[in-house]
C-alpha cells in the first residue's frame, strides 16, 4: 500500500461540529427561500379599450330571457345545454346554448348561440350563431374548453330519416380566431 505524499487534512474528518454547522446553514437557506419568493405569475393580457370598460369578474351571461333568434310560434324556447369559458381573451366570460322549441312531441332542432354582455351594458345578447335550426341538428356534449366550444351534432343523412333516430354523429369544435368562430372536426371524430 502505498502512501499520500499529502499529510492527512484536519477537514477530511467529520464531527459532531461539522454536522452542526451543515445542518444550521441548510435550515438558514431554506428559512431565507421561504422570505424571499418570487411575485405571484400573472398571465395578463393588455388592455384594450373594450377589456377596460367591461366590469371585472362579470358573471358569464345568463340565457334565461335572451330573445333568440329562433321562431318558436306559440310554444315556449328552451335551453337544453348550456356552457361558459372566455372564448375570445378579453377576460369576460362567454355563454354557448343550446335551444330548441319545446315542443309537446317530436325531436325539435337545435340552434347553438354565443352569449355576451356588452361594454356598455350589462345586458347579455347573441353575438354568433354556431349551428342553425334550419340544419336539423342536436346538440349533445357541449362544453367550452382552452377557450374552444366543443360539442356533438347529431343529424339526418337525408329528409327520408325519421326525426327520431338521427343517423349522423360529428363531433365539432370552434375557436375564435380573426374575428370569426371558426369550425374544426377534432382527431378521432366520425360520422356514424
Amino acid at each position: 500500500m502505498q502512501q499520500s505524499a499529502v499529510p492527512e487534512l484536519a477537514h477530511t474528518h467529520t464531527s459532531p461540529m461539522h454536522w452542526l454547522a451543515t445542518a444550521t446553514a441548510v435550515a438558514g437557506v431554506v428559512a431565507l427561500s421561504s422570505v424571499l419568493q418570487p411575485g405571484p405569475a400573472t398571465a395578463a393580457q393588455a388592455a384594450t379599450t373594450e377589456s377596460k370598460n367591461a366590469p371585472a369578474n362579470a358573471p358569464a351571461p345568463d340565457p334565461a330571457g335572451i330573445a333568440f333568434p329562433l321562431d318558436c310560434g306559440t310554444v315556449k324556447v328552451k335551453v337544453a345545454h348550456k356552457s361558459s369559458g372566455d372564448l375570445d381573451g378579453d377576460g369576460r366570460p362567454e355563454t354557448i346554448a343550446a335551444v330548441h322549441c319545446d315542443a309537446p312531441m317530436g325531436t325539435p332542432p337545435d340552434g347553438l348561440y354565443v352569449l355576451t354582455r356588452g361594454t356598455t351594458t350589462a345586458e347579455p345578447r347573441v353575438v354568433a350563431t354556431l349551428v342553425d335550426p334550419k340544419d336539423r341538428r342536436t346538440v349533445t356534449g357541449l362544453t367550452v374548453r382552452d377557450s374552444a366550444v366543443q360539442a356533438t351534432l347529431l343529424g339526418y343523412s337525408s329528409l327520408d330519416v325519421p326525426s327520431c333516430c338521427p343517423d349522423l354523429k360529428d363531433a365539432v369544435k370552434w375557436q375564435w380566431k380573426n374575428g370569426t368562430f371558426v369550425r374544426s372536426t377534432p382527431a378521432g371524430s366520425h360520422t356514424v
